[in-house]
């Protein structure tokens, strides 16, 4: 059993090390050398784990999609314009945790990374919540009428994903101020005028993403 917790422990810290190196130097100029002198441990013990960086690199994504599900699972707030409010709150929390959280913005980082073409990356995972979720929006009654699921969805995960681009050299891109006004903008343009009051473009109360991460995997 002390085996089995120390082989865990040497485990995350080369995944949170990985995460750390990729997100501060990029998949391809990332060594394993750097990777395990930053966890503290030697070669041989970060092979044990890992047969080849990109190995490495699939545990990144997989420990940052448990932080994504932190983001996306749970029940849209009750009233009219619920699954709005929640792809909104989701937004924020994104943000939000891709300021803090180096695992999760490796993570995205990666899906991206042209060196490691990879389809069901977190971005891709990200698009279709997004897109789930709008489709229960417009099944609720919650978008104009004649507006475009898809056009919705485009102008979402467009934004999103640059935010979380250009926030790897400017943190305010980031920030809720700006996630706010991209909603300011874009919800009278898809929301009937009698939905607008209802629903709240600052945002929500952030989550704990670790926490809740965590209970996620239980």
């Amino acid at each position: 059993m002390v085996k089995q917790e120390r082989a865990a422990r040497t485990r995350d810290a080369l995944i949170r090390s990985a995460a750390e190196v990729f997100d501060r130097e990029g998949f391809s100029p990332a060594s394993l050398v750097s990777i395990s002198s930053l966890a503290g441990v030697s070669n041989g013990a970060l092979h044990f784990h890992f047969a080849t960086k990109a190995g490495l690199a699939d545990a990144v994504e997989e420990a940052a999609l448990a932080r994504l599900k932190a983001v996306t699972e749970g029940a849209p707030p009750a009233g009219a314009g619920g699954h709005l409010q929640r792809l909104i709150d989701a937004t924020h929390e994104l943000a939000d945790a891709q300021l803090d959280d180096v695992v999760l913005r490796a993570g995205f980082a990666l899906s991206g990374d042209v060196a490691r073409p990879r389809p069901g990356g977190l971005r891709d995972r990200w698009r279709m919540w997004v897109a789930g979720t709008l489709e229960r929006a417009a099944a609720a009654g919650e978008l104009r009428p004649g507006v475009v699921v898809r056009d919705v969805e485009s102008a979402v995960v467009a934004a999103t994903v640059g935010f979380e681009v250009l926030g790897f050299r400017d943190a305010v891109w980031l920030s809720a101020a700006t996630v706010a006004r991209f909603w300011r903008l874009l919800l009278p343009t898809v929301v009937p005028a009698a939905g607008l009051a209802g629903l709240d473009a600052a945002g929500p109360r952030l989550v704990d993403l670790d926490a809740a991460a965590s209970a996620a995997g239980k």
